[in-house]
């Protein structure tokens, strides 16, 4: 997924997601309603994902991507939690 913001906008003016072969869903079908399940300015992802918190440090060994969800939020972003959600709208 890609988002693509403009100064001073706080939504973002473009949405991507290419899930490579692998979905059952039509693309634009799940933009859509990821936009409708998630707040996608910065400020919504910033709270959804709980990124204000000194998480980061753990992130300069081995990468930020492809790790567990911790516990105390490190790695929120690894999380899978709006799939059933989705997985509603969508139908």
């Amino acid at each position: 997924m890609q988002l693509a913001y403009a100064i001073g906008v706080s939504k973002p003016i473009s949405v991507y997601l290419n899930t490579h072969g692998t979905g059952t869903v039509p693309e634009p079908v799940i933009v859509e309603a990821l936009k409708k399940l998630v707040d996608l300015s910065p400020r919504g992802i910033r709270q959804h994902l709980k990124l204000n918190r000194p998480i980061y440090e753990r992130t300069a060994a081995y990468g930020h991507f492809g790790r567990e969800p911790e516990a105390d939020g490190g790695f929120s972003w690894e999380k899978t939690d709006l799939v059933k959600d989705l997985q509603k709208i969508i139908g």
